[in-house]
């Protein structure tokens, strides 16, 4: 089983950058697609991106589209989310997930989580 670690979480104005990390070890990182979800208080966890274990190709949902970047860095065995022109609407807890074989956007393709970073955004 992969150990995930997210950091990189705070508190930030409407219009501001945040970038997550996500610090694996474990079994074989690198061979394993990788994501990043999200929950808002009282809210179902939702997908945000997705990213295949060569890097090499990406998924988004609607709603981060051209403002989240999902990149991986192999040799440090981390995951990254960075997050610009962030709006209230992005206030969640975010959690980075491993362990599927299929770039999907289903969480329960992702046996491996973490246990998430705070993202809070005031307008």
């Amino acid at each position: 089983q992969l150990q995930l670690v997210e950091s990189g979480g705070g508190s930030v104005q409407a219009g501001g950058s945040l970038r997550l990390s996500c610090a694996a070890s474990g079994r074989a990182f690198r061979t394993y697609n990788l994501a990043w979800f999200r929950q808002a208080a009282g809210m179902e966890r939702e997908f945000v991106a997705a990213i295949s274990w060569l890097a090499s190709r990406t998924t988004y949902a609607d709603s981060v589209k051209e403002r989240f970047f999902i990149s991986r860095e192999i040799t440090k065995n981390t995951l990254y989310l960075q997050m610009n022109s962030l709006e209230p609407e992005d206030t969640a807890a975010y959690y980075c997930a491993a362990g599927s074989h299929v770039l999907t956007s289903n969480a329960d393709d992702y046996p491996d989580w973490g246990r998430g970073t705070q993202v809070t955004v005031s307008s």
